[in-house]
């Protein structure tokens, strides 16, 4: 049973242009639906590192590939150390890189986990159950102007400073404790006729919670600059995001690393010598099909780029 229905599979698949005999890395293998079309396609003697910070997902992706026995490493952390989860592997350069960003519906779908307004659970949203920091600490601890500038930032919510202000107005009477209790918080403050958007008033609101719980956006270009620096010539990047947060981070680091110059404009003669690592293969990101939207409502908000080490 695959933990969680891969995004794109067939774009990936063409994107990482995957190669019998290669080393590739799976940097959130999730349930490891990528990481066994990256083993089908490289085998018989392909290597897969599939790296992720959820102990389930790494359970579940062993049983998802156990037939590959050998060929695929699973190892517990964090995508921005792939540098140095490969040396302590003793493997120098891959073939290839995939980042599947974002919250799985795996994740979503178990209620204690805490990542979904749809069930009561408790305030969690943690990737990282061995991680301390949950969002019952966050929604329940932060000041209105740290609770405001992330829901702004992270959740791109207009309505910000609304929902951060009745999040303490409404702590100072009893803790909020569920995902439920959060969701009605949320919702309360929305003027009329807010809620006819397409999506629920809350959405944004969890996902900077969840954003923030998890590090995500500020580990997200340090994860980018250690595959960079493990990628074999040739080698190709690809990364799956799924709001324009993380799209514009994807976006904007693989021009810098694409980049030949970073001296300031002033300056009339490079006197960086910087070289460019990177070649960007897509100028716009690669989006799934209507028949895979239609299969899989999840996929309508996906965005795929790729680049090729130079």
């Amino acid at each position: 049973m695959i933990f969680h229905t891969p995004i794109m599979i067939k774009e990936v698949i063409d994107a990482l242009r995957c190669q019998r005999g290669g080393i590739y890395v799976d940097g959130t293998v999730g349930g490891g639906g990528h990481a066994y079309e990256i083993l089908e396609r490289t085998a018989p003697d392909g290597l897969l590192i599939g790296i992720d910070l959820d102990y389930e997902a790494l359970a579940e992706a062993e049983k998802h590939l156990w037939s590959f026995g050998g060929r695929k490493i699973l190892v517990k952390g964090n995508y921005a150390d792939i540098a140095a989860i490969l040396t302590s592997l003793n493997i120098k350069l891959v073939d290839g890189i995939l980042f599947d960003l974002g919250v799985s519906s795996r994740q979503l779908d178990d209620a204690a986990r805490g990542f979904s307004f749809s069930q009561e659970a408790p305030l969690d949203m943690r990737m990282d159950s061995s991680q301390g920091f949950t969002a019952y600490d966050l929604v329940n601890n932060y000041s209105a102007s740290d609770l405001e500038r992330i829901i702004r930032d992270y959740g791109e919510e207009k309505m910000a400073r609304r929902i951060a202000r009745a999040i303490v107005k409404k702590r100072h009477a009893a803790p909020l404790l569920t995902t439920t209790n959060l969701a009605a918080v949320v919702t309360g403050t929305m003027p009329s006729g807010y809620g006819r958007q397409k999506i629920h008033p809350a959405t944004r609101t969890f996902q900077a919670i969840r954003i923030a719980v998890n590090n995500e956006l500020p580990s997200l270009p340090q994860a980018i600059k250690s595959g960079v620096e493990v990628l074999k010539t040739g080698g190709r990047f690809a990364i799956i995001s799924f709001h324009s947060l993380e799209d514009r981070i994807v976006k904007n680091e693989f021009r810098f690393w694409e980049r030949e110059c970073v001296c300031p404009p002033r300056l009339p003669v490079c006197g960086c010598q910087r070289k460019a690592l990177l070649k960007v293969l897509t100028k716009k990101p690669v989006i799934p099909g209507n028949e895979e939207i239609t299969a899989n409502l999840r996929a309508r908000s996906a965005r795929l780029r790729t680049a090729e080490r130079v």
